[in-house]
């Protein structure tokens, strides 16, 4: 396997999360905000943008996957729910990519029927040419071209997760 060019360097990635912090901790002001990230590829956004918050946070996680290889099957296997009572409470749900914002939708759906105070949406990459169904990002780092990419969370069969860039993906022919 090999990577293109880095889509976007770890330093324009920590640039966005301190700006996408910062329009967070306004927006919440006054209030305490349950963060709940969806693993397993937002785990490296989640930890930098919750550490850059400046309200207070509660944080749970959802383990939900829709892809195999580069594709997603539009089917969502939600592995593990969130644990804490969303009833009442604001919650802000981070998550690394929107895509076809299929799993995305169905997420905040199963969310919303818990009757949190207000839900909103953090994304740090958004490919909004494959979006299939309409679902409103409040925050949104990058909007990026239609490639699959790894690094910083995101992965390829649960590899390069661990790069500090981004970097489109591409697969190297036998």
């Amino acid at each position: 396997m090999i990577f293109g060019k880095p889509l976007l360097s770890a330093e324009q990635i920590q640039d966005k999360v301190t700006e996408l912090a910062r329009r967070i901790s306004d927006d919440y002001a006054g209030k305490e905000i349950l963060a709940i990230g969806i693993l397993k590829g937002s785990f490296m956004f989640f930890a930098d943008l919750i550490r850059a918050v400046q309200v207070p946070v509660s944080i749970d996680f959802i383990i939900a996957t829709s892809y195999i290889k580069t594709a997603s099957t539009g089917t969502v296997t939600v592995h593990s729910d969130v644990r804490e009572d969303v009833a009442g409470k604001h919650v802000l749900l981070i998550d690394d990519i929107v895509d076809t914002g299929i799993s995305l939708r169905q997420i905040c759906d199963q969310l919303r029927a818990k009757n949190p105070a207000s839900l909103k949406i953090c994304t740090l990459l958004d490919k909004e040419d494959r979006r299939a169904v309409d679902i409103p990002l409040d925050y949104v780092g990058f909007k990026i071209p239609n490639h699959f990419v790894v690094g910083y969370g995101l992965d390829f069969e649960n590899h390069y997760r661990n790069l500090p860039n981004i970097a489109i993906f591409i697969k190297k022919q036998s």
